[in-house]
């Protein structure tokens, strides 16, 4: 029995792990990003406001925020 409640909490950490929510992202109020085997969230975001020059809101920060592994709600 202790072998099955071992192995089911193991599971169920490693199920959850590869998903992140970041919600409230700095600028732009209750902006709910989700990444699945994303890139670092804050790194991402830096990156396609320098390259994109466009805040949040625009399809072409979207865009590159979804080629680094993170869509949002």
């Amino acid at each position: 029995m202790k072998h099955l409640l071992i192995l089911a909490a193991l599971s169920a950490s490693l199920m959850t792990s590869a998903c992140v929510t970041v919600i409230d992202a700095d600028d732009d109020n209750d902006l709910a990003w989700h990444g699945e085997n994303a890139q670092p969230f804050d790194a991402a975001r830096d990156e396609c406001r320098a390259s994109t020059r466009h805040g949040q809101r625009s399809e072409a920060f979207r865009d590159c925020m979804a080629a680094k592994g993170w869509t949002r709600s």
